[in-house]
């Protein structure tokens, strides 16, 4: 089965297309809130919902099976002025010429935005009232710094949701929800604060929930006008193709036509009987998600768990084949790659790639623990192997007894080198909902979030609240507190280095360091938290999340069935691990140099200490499965979890950690200096729990082991091993079962996740070269593949640097 005429011209166009701003959902939203000054927030916020979805354009582009689109646009870029548009104001002038993630605005477009929108929201912005409530020891390492990092929190909106479409959307529908909601509103009367405040979380839901239905049946009214206008054009030209310019005879797209009027009538609205419905209201979901607030990571979640039992009726019942599915699985593939997290430069520097981190999780056990593969999981496996997308960030669980065909089937997408999937121990990421207070059966349906969180849909939490750099840790530690790059106090003030007496001092000195920044992020994270709460309520994705209607309370303020701590990301555990081990080594054990030449070997970024440099860097590693290096990692991890978790966020749950990838080790990196593993200034850092670039020398089983030596259940926040294979390593049939067996020691041992990049420095380079030849080339950054010629080029190298492993 090839990839279809129809499915090749929208990859075509996706990957020719530049993303493209359209400011028409941020001019409703702001005429709606001029429109509703003094009413309750959660009720203005579902009135500009309401609004945009009754007036944004409606546009049904050429041979499309799912319609929508956030604005004009198939690769809209929407601006999202109540969270932050000083941002955009300040930065849009060059938005198509920023190195990451550059937009398309016209000046037109930027001129109406300053004049009409933007003055509206002059100290009314989520981002506004952050930067006046941080206080300012905690604004100085985390504004814009790189050290601890939380703008994707007060400058965006959060997402970080899998909606709930077992057990809520999908058997409900939204006229229903909508008729609860009422009903919640006739039974309560405004008597007490309790009573008034539910009343205006039941309004919102129920103005929400006509929104989206709304919405649906303007695209169920462009349809039928589409229709009129092919039906008028077959009749004046007859029966000729030449009708048509698409992919699609002009019959077949007339009964297309017919056919998407008929299912946008009917979903969101009611429940879907069919999987072409189904799936039709998948997408408006997120659709609805991105009107109201431009998220990242809204998960599709277990799709194939949902999916299958509607393509199983449909197939019995001859409503579909394999192959029409397999179309409409791909196409949603392209809506949900087309759309864009519109984003500054800072945050696109630790998200790089356009990438929105909508996760789709397959494979794994049932709540009852049985094995949970389906047709449809195959499929998905195959449609990010055949369209190339970046989106859905797809991801695989893999337990004990799994079927060898679907491994196959994992292995032979990886063998693609496009990075995906995400690779994932089934019982490791149950093991990890356990730990933060979930059900057995809830823990045993997870689905990934984002990029490696496990998580579920009935749940409630902030995946990636701050990434903190233990980088800038370590740095303060050894440099007296100070800033080396900016010669500023930034950390605890300490003694001199050459003043420690012992590595166990420097350790401690490092952790009590890096406690200071988990302290101010966990300041940051809850006044973002009690501003989003205040200011940003979400009702529309609060009618996606179990729990919030039975409690009468929005998403933003603790109406999940599950409100789990906020995560804070480790960079840069495998570098301060190598660093310990040098001084340790060299220092204390071989007496080797001394304190002073490391304090002034790092000073100097290694200039005219080549020869120290050159011994440090020879000192054992982490990532070759070397004990005491590796043990130091651990230990890290462990002080950094236990630090964590003695702090609890607004709605009283524990703080969480995690060691996952997005790009954050680059800019993180660039601003911590010289290390003493003979790291030199402004280089990358570490993501995840995967070795430093180049220096995993041994094997992807030593790098496997030394891995897994960290305590995987207790990071909740999700873990990431990123190991690079020769693009050969998969060309033969052992090759193919060496990594099937390397993925299933790798998790016999407790780790959480793996995954692998295969394409070769070669064809890298050449993309370097010839980006105009290589659009849709994936490759993984670190916890999300996405098109090498959209990293900028310090990314590219990044990834150009990681050792590429010939053999197990």
């Amino acid at each position: 089965m090839k990839i279809t005429d129809r499915i090749e011209s929208f990859r075509q166009s996706y990957v020719n297309s530049k993303p493209m701003i359209c400011y028409d959902r941020a001019e409703l939203w702001t005429r709606s809130h001029q429109e509703t000054e003094g009413e309750p927030i959660e009720i203005r916020r579902a009135k500009a919902f309401l609004k945009a979805c009754q007036e944004l354009p409606v546009q049904i582009f050429e041979d499309e099976l799912l319609v929508g689109t956030a604005g004009r646009f198939r690769r809209t870029g929407i601006l999202t002025p109540e969270f932050s548009w000083k941002w955009v104001e300040k930065e849009m002038d060059t938005f198509e010429t920023r190195p990451q993630d550059p937009y398309v605005m016209t000046d037109e477009q930027r001129a109406y935005v300053r004049e009409h929108i933007f003055p509206y929201w002059k100290g009314k912005s989520l981002e506004e009232a952050f930067l006046n409530r941080v206080p300012e020891t905690t604004a100085k390492i985390l504004i814009d710094t790189g050290i601890i990092d939380n703008d994707s929190k007060w400058r965006q909106a959060i997402g970080e949701v899998t909606p709930d479409y077992l057990e809520t959307l999908f058997p409900k529908g939204y006229d229903r929800i909508r008729e609860e909601a009422e009903a919640k509103l006739s039974e309560l009367e405004p008597i007490s604060r309790e009573a008034i405040e539910k009343r205006q979380f039941y309004q919102s839901i129920a103005i929400a929930a006509e929104a989206i239905v709304t919405f649906a049946n303007r695209y169920a009214d462009k349809a039928e006008e589409m229709v009129i206008a092919l039906e008028a054009e077959l009749v004046k030209g007859g029966d000729k193709d030449g009708l048509s310019k698409g992919t699609v005879p002009p019959k077949q797209r007339l009964e297309e036509l017919r056919e998407i009027a008929r299912v946008c009538r009917k979903i969101p609205a009611k429940p879907p009987e069919t999987f072409r419905e189904a799936i039709q209201f998948v997408w408006f979901v997120q659709l609805g998600a991105i009107i109201s607030e431009n998220p990242l990571a809204l998960n599709p979640g277990r799709f194939d768990q949902y999916m299958y039992p509607f393509y199983a009726a449909d197939l019995a019942n001859g409503r579909i084949t394999p192959g029409e599915a397999q179309e409409l699985i791909e196409a949603l593939w392209i809506k949900l790659s087309e759309w864009v997290w519109t984003i500054s430069a800072n945050t696109a520097d630790f998200f790089a790639g356009y990438n929105q981190f909508q996760n789709l999780t397959v494979g794994g056990r049932n709540r009852d623990g049985s094995d949970a593969t389906n047709a449809i999981t195959y499929m998905c496996l195959e449609a990010t192997k055949r369209v190339k997308t970046h989106q859905p960030g797809l991801s695989v669980r893999v337990h004990a007894d799994c079927p060898e065909a679907f491994l196959n089937a994992v292995v032979d997408l990886v063998k693609t080198g496009t990075g995906f999937p995400a690779i994932h121990n089934d019982d490791a990421g149950s093991r990890m909902l356990l730990q933060a207070g979930y059900e057995p059966e809830d823990a045993r349906d997870w689905n990934n979030c984002g990029c490696v969180v496990p998580h579920f849909r009935k749940t409630g939490q902030w995946t990636a609240a701050v990434n903190v750099n233990f980088g800038a840790a370590l740095e303060y530690a050894l440099n007296e507190g100070n800033s080396r790059l900016r010669g500023e106090a930034e950390g605890i003030a300490m003694k001199p280095l050459t003043a420690f007496e012992s590595f166990e001092e420097i350790k401690a000195a490092f952790e009590e360091q890096l406690s200071y920044l988990v302290h101010h992020s966990v300041i940051g994270t809850v006044i973002a938290q009690q501003l989003h709460s205040e200011m940003v309520p979400r009702p529309f994705l609060s009618t996606c999340v179990d729990g919030c209607f039975e409690k009468g309370r929005d998403l933003s303020r603790g109406g999940a069935l599950y409100n789990v701590g906020p995560v804070l990301t480790g960079i840069g555990l495998g570098v301060v691990a190598n660093s310990l081990m040098a001084i340790k080594k060299l220092v204390f054990e071989e007496k080797a140099a001394t304190l002073q030449e490391f304090a002034e070997a790092m000073a100097a970024d290694w200039v005219g200490y080549e020869d120290l440099q050159r011994r440090a860097v020879q000192v054992e590693k982490y990532g070759n499965d070397k004990e005491e290096v590796d043990r130091i990692a651990q230990s890290i991890a462990n002080y950094y979890y236990h630090e964590t978790r003695k702090y609890k966020d607004i709605f009283g749950s524990p703080f969480n950690t995690a060691f996952m990838g997005i790009s954050n080790y680059i800019p993180a990196g660039k601003v911590v200096g010289a290390t003493p593993c003979g790291r030199r200034a402004r280089q990358p850092l570490t993501e995840g729990v995967s070795p430093y670039v180049g220096s995993d020398t041994s094997t992807p089983l030593a790098a496997m082991r030394s891995a897994a030596k960290m305590n995987h259940d207790v990071h909740t926040g999700g873990t990431l091993l990123n190991l690079r294979l020769m693009s050969d390593f998969l060309e033969t049939r052992r090759g193919v079962n060496n990594l099937k067996s390397m993925i299933r020691a790798y998790f016999s041992l407790g780790a959480f996740h793996v995954q692998f990049n295969t394409v070769s420095n070669e064809v890298l380079r050449k993309a370097q070269e010839r980006p105009q030849d290589y659009k849709d080339l994936l490759v993984r950054v670190a916890g999300y593949s996405t098109q090498f010629v959209n990293l900028s080029p310090e990314v590219q190298e990044a990834i150009i640097a990681r050792n590429a492993h010939a053999s197990i």
